[in-house]
This record gives C-alpha cells, sequence and structure tokens, in this order.
C-alpha cells in the first residue's frame, strides 16, 4: 500500500494531467456529435474486431463438434431417404426387397489403401456398435465398399478398389444391371460388366447400386460412364466407370445395416438348394 502511495506521490503531476485530459476528451465526445460519432465508429471497430477474432478461435476449436453434428444429421436424413418407396419410377419395380428397413451408422475412416490389389479400410467403428460382416459402406458422394471383419471396437471394409470385389450396379436411366468389379489400375476407374450389348450407353451416364442384393440399397450414386467397350463375344460391355468418391481421402463414412437381411438370404439360400 505504502508503495502505491509513493508511485502517486512521484507521479503526481502526470496523473493530474491524465485526469484532466480524460475529463476534457469526454466533455469534448459528449458536447460534440461529430467527435461522439467518430469515437463510436473506432470503438466499434476495434471491439468488432476482437470479438471477430475470438469467435474464429472459437469456431475451430468447437470444429470437430460442429462436423459430428452433422455427420449425425446426414446420417438421419439418409436412413430416411433410403427407406421411403420408390413412387417416382414405375417402370420397375422390385417386390423382393420393397420395404426394407436400413439403419445407417456414421463411421470414421481411420487407415485407408489405394495402391495395392486388395484394398482395405479400417473403421472406427465394431461390434460394440453393432457393426457385423457385410453391412455396406458409403460416403457422402457414394459407394465404398463392404464390411469384411469386425473386432470389438473396429471394423475392416473391403474397398471398391479391390480385385475381389464384386458389387450389383446398374445404368440409373436404363435398369440394365450388371456387376461392379475393380481390375486394379487406376484409383479413379471401377469396371461394371455383363452390361448387354442392347442397353443404351453414354459417356456421362450415372451408375447407381442395383438393390438386387440385401447389402446396398437401390440408388446410391456409384459414377459416371468414361469409357465402354464390348467383350470378347461381343455380347457384354465393359464400361470404365469414374468413381464419385475420391477413394484415396475418405474420411467420413456410413455403415448400413439392411434389417432384413438374414430373412432375405435365408430364402435364397432355400430357392437355391
Amino acid at each position: 500500500m505504502q508503495q502505491i502511495i509513493n508511485f502517486i506521490i512521484r507521479n503526481k503531476s502526470f496523473l493530474l494531467y491524465l485526469l484532466l485530459f480524460s475529463i476534457a476528451f469526454v466533455f469534448t465526445i459528449q458536447s460534440h456529435s461529430y467527435h461522439k460519432s467518430k469515437f463510436i465508429n473506432s470503438a466499434n471497430f476495434l471491439s468488432g474486431g476482437i470479438y471477430n477474432s475470438v469467435n474464429n478461435v472459437s469456431e475451430y476449436i468447437h470444429l470437430r463438434t460442429q462436423n459430428e453434428l452433422l455427420q449425425e444429421e446426414n446420417n438421419h436424413l439418409k436412413s430416411i431417404l433410403y427407406n421411403q418407396k420408390d413412387t417416382i419410377n414405375k417402370t420397375f419395380t422390385d417386390t423382393t426387397y420393397s420395404g426394407v428397413s436400413y439403419n445407417f451408422t456414421p463411421a470414421i475412416v481411420i487407415k485407408n489403401s489405394y495402391s495395392l490389389n486388395n484394398n482395405i479400410l479400417l473403421l472406427n467403428k465394431g461390434k460394440r456398435d453393432s457393426i457385423q460382416q457385410d453391412f455396406g459402406v458409403v460416403s457422402p458422394k457414394g459407394l465404398v465398399g463392404i464390411v469384411d471383419n469386425t473386432s470389438k471396437k473396429y471394423a475392416t471394409v473391403i474397398s471398391v478398389l479391390n480385385t475381389s470385389s464384386r458389387i450389383s450396379a446398374q445404368l440409373k436411366k436404363s435398369n440394365h444391371f450388371g456387376s461392379l468389379v475393380w481390375n486394379g489400375k487406376s484409383p479413379y476407374l471401377v469396371q461394371l460388366t455383363e452390361i448387354p450389348k442392347i442397353a443404351p450407353l453414354t459417356a456421362g451416364d450415372t451408375i447407381i447400386t442395383s438393390g438386387r442384393s440385401s447389402i446396398f440399397p437401390k440408388n446410391i450414386p456409384i459414377g459416371t460412364i468414361d469409357s465402354f467397350n464390348l467383350d470378347a463375344s461381343e455380347n457384354y460391355y465393359i464400361i470404365n466407370v469414374r468413381l464419385f468418391n475420391d477413394m484415396t481421402s475418405l474420411e467420413h463414412v456410413y455403415i448400413i445395416e439392411n434389417k432384413d437381411a438374414n430373412e432375405i438370404n435365408a430364402l435364397i439360400n432355400n430357392i437355391n438348394e
């Protein structure tokens, strides 16, 4: 306390000057509208800049939380989208799988390979999240792969960039369907085989999942036709499909569970037997 008093005594002239200057400054601003408006604008500019900087830091800190909230919202919207019946396209009725119920679980890709012949992804969801083998995996842009194995907390996925992958896919505009495979070459192109010669093809046409399996619902986007040619027998096309997904930079994905898969597979197995 004594040091404070000594400081005031030593600097009494300067402190008195500051006090009188402050009083004069306040009176000047209060009595002149021009000075008052300039002061308010300057104060707003300074405080606005400070608040904006603080807000930017806060937004960055909470970015992960916001991403998780957006992923949960997208998950809910996808569940609504792929569980509704197709009331628009009346030219094809898939009676085997109409009304199936799909659950979507958001997940993060924590490991991804795309330069091998048999590429695998590792997800941060497993058995404790009710994830099982043969569940489908998609991203916000389209098809990713199929769950292969699960542990308590993790799951491996056979990517579409895997030479053992085989998924039912079709032309969106004509419903001609075939098998989606990969020749092991480009990570941006997969091949759609067994498309009959009579199918109308145009570069840029969209390829989607066919819904003819118990793994994926119909209409999940895959990619567009890049090029095509007839096979050796000249009865079927082999189509190069440019993927919507950039398989080299996957992060947020959704795992699809068909709640009726066991019933469908049991029925199909009985027919085959």
